[in-house]
């Protein structure tokens, strides 16, 4: 396949829509170079936006950047363009996570160009979902969807979903007595008060969604007393939906794998009318990580927690400007 020449507002365009997918506290660890000549559009990991404490090894931030790099091929399979993804294709710069080349454009956009809708649509909910169970249908389509990434997504039993809403509080009482991890959290959240970073990034403080009514609550609270605005509490579901995306490996390319499908679950979830939100907390710690797996099942490492269901779908959240991420050369 010959590679298509994209003009700038083009490429402008595609990753525009790229930076809309989820990253760990809305950090946004990406950067795009776009190589003229070769026709090239390179997707780097940015360091200086990682969480030395909650993500020493930079798994999250790899699952960020997968996660965007699926956009890229949604937005571009939509415009008729035909994405070939190379991973990690420079030994020497682990920061260059992905080559992209656009083919030839198609007579028809192609199969991921369906999911397209859903890209400005998705936002993480941090509000009570209702107790409607969801159908079995879509449930096996969103693990259908993960293996079409090449990773697994495992809708776990009664008592494997206690086991892992028990590493999610148990993770709360480790971050509560963790300052450094505090501190970091602090780093990424929007209140409006005086010293905080960027508002085109981070948590801000209308996504943080109610305070917990009681210690059921299946989502992280941004909200750190005396910092934030007056919310309202309420009542969560009593047992959450939740599934957990994982892999074989543990590796950066399967780090990469599992955001690309992590983003095209979230992305077909939202098309089928539900509500998602990510709980990493309990794989942030590497004594509660490993618990999280079902040892009777094929996935080794778990990468992330989904939680879904039927309620608020929840606000966007900022995204820095393109000119801030994107790079012609």
């Amino acid at each position: 396949m010959s590679p298509t020449a994209l003009l700038r507002p083009l490429v402008t365009s595609l990753v525009e829509e790229a930076v809309l997918a989820p990253s760990m506290h809305n950090a946004q660890p990406w950067r795009f170079v776009h190589r003229e000549a070769s026709g090239t559009l390179e997707l780097h990991g940015d360091p200086a936006r990682g969480m030395p404490r909650q993500d020493p090894a930079h798994r999250a931030l790899h699952i960020g950047c997968g996660a965007a790099l699926f956009g890229l091929r949604v937005a571009a399979e939509h415009r008729g363009l035909r994405p070939e993804v190379r991973l990690l294709p420079d030994p020497e710069d682990p920061w260059h996570l992905a080559d992209v080349r656009f083919g030839v454009p198609s007579a028809a956009g192609g199969d991921l160009g369906a999911l397209h809708p859903a890209l400005a649509r998705r936002h993480t909910s941090r509000f009570p979902f209702s107790e409607e169970p969801i159908p079995v249908e879509l449930l096996d389509g969103l693990c259908a969807a993960a293996r079409l990434e090449g990773c697994r997504l495992v809708v776990p039993g009664d008592w494997h979903t206690d086991t892992v809403m028990g590493l999610v509080h148990a993770s709360e009482l480790f971050e509560a007595a963790d300052e450094a991890v505090r501190a970091e959290i602090a780093a990424w959240t929007r209140t409006g008060a005086a010293g905080e970073g960027t508002s085109a990034d981070g948590v801000p403080a209308y996504a943080f969604g109610p305070r917990q009514y009681d210690v059921t609550a299946p989502v992280r609270d941004f909200g750190a007393a005396g910092r934030t605005p007056v919310r309202a509490s309420a009542r969560f579901e009593k047992t959450p939906q939740i599934t957990l995306l994982g892999s074989a490996a543990d590796t950066p390319e399967s780090w990469l794998a599992a955001g690309q499908a992590l983003h095209r679950v979230l992305l077909q979830a939202t098309l089928d009318g539900l509500a998602t939100s990510l709980m990493s907390q309990p794989l942030e710690w590497p004594e509660l990580r490993f618990d999280a797996r079902d040892p009777l099942s094929a996935v080794g490492y778990v990468h992330m927690v989904i939680r879904l269901g039927y309620g608020p779908a929840g606000r966007a959240t900022p995204r820095r400007a393109v000119a801030d991420v994107l790079a012609f050369a």
